[in-house]
């Protein structure tokens, strides 16, 4: 049976992914992933495909809101938001949603590490942002992931992709939340349903890939010959677009620890 052998969790969207061995899974996804961002002053989103420094930034969830560190930075402490802080809309992709603005100091901290005017948001109870009704319920949101709660990729699918570069990469380069063993190559390519543990999952749309897959996510350069998308091109394009991994919806949150056995449903 395959199993579930990584878990990880992005606190602030592009930055250093954190990995973990247990996990809440709430209906936005994982607990904590995805649930702050950088934008511009005028709302629109930052990430990694424009400025891959964000890659170096590492944000860790705490109780009262997250701890920032990057090179050459102070470390910060960022608080929650009160719930009569300001609010910006913001934009990712083809959404706008009202996210709560985090602090002054925040902003100022992001903008003298990306050297460009920033501010820094966060997903609060107020923030309303559907899933595209396409691939979704109308009742499921989403925080800053680019479009879906979660991603999915097998160990096997990278597997195949390294055995056709000049040089391995690692999954670090796909940002996936769930990582399986034991599958055939592209095996997720086929499943709806899945139930890990007590949590259940629908697989709805492969995920689309672009620029940021050649950032090396420990130097923040992208590869000189846009690896590994280059390649993946040659054999996972569909409708113009690369695809690898699984987007995913939660069906029933619950908890998710490394080494759980994926039990696909459908």
């Amino acid at each position: 049976m395959p199993t579930l052998t990584s878990l990880t969790v992005y606190p602030l969207k592009s930055c250093a992914g954190l990995p973990l061995t247990r996990a809440t899974v709430e209906p936005l996804g994982l607990q904590h992933d995805r649930r702050w961002m950088a934008v511009r002053p005028d709302g629109s989103f930052m990430t990694g495909r424009e400025l891959p420094a964000l890659v170096r930034v590492r944000a860790v969830p705490a109780p009262t809101g997250l701890h920032l560190s990057a090179p050459g930075m102070p470390d910060l402490e960022v608080h929650l938001p009160p719930s009569d802080a300001p609010r910006l809309d913001v934009t990712v992709w083809d959404d706008t949603c009202s996210a709560a603005r985090a602090s002054a100091q925040a902003d100022r901290w992001l903008s003298q590490y990306l050297g460009e005017p920033t501010v820094l948001v966060h997903v609060d109870a107020r923030m309303e942002r559907p899933v595209d009704p396409k691939y979704a319920a109308p009742e499921d949101r989403v925080g800053f992931a680019d479009g879906f709660p979660l991603l999915l990729i097998s160990a096997a699918s990278l597997a195949d992709l390294n055995q056709r570069l000049p040089h391995p990469v690692p999954m670090a380069r796909f940002r996936p939340n769930l990582v399986v063993s034991g599958t055939a190559a592209f095996a997720e390519d086929g499943w709806k349903r899945l139930r890990i543990g007590s949590v259940e999952l629908a697989a709805v749309k492969p995920c689309a890939r672009c620029v940021f897959t050649t950032v090396d996510p420990e130097t923040a350069r992208a590869d000189p010959e846009q690896e590994p998308l280059r390649t993946l091109s040659t054999y996972r394009r569909t409708g113009g677009k690369v695809m690898f991994g699984q987007n995913i919806i939660v069906r029933r949150p619950g908890i998710l620890q490394v080494g759980d056995a994926v039990e696909v449903l459908e």
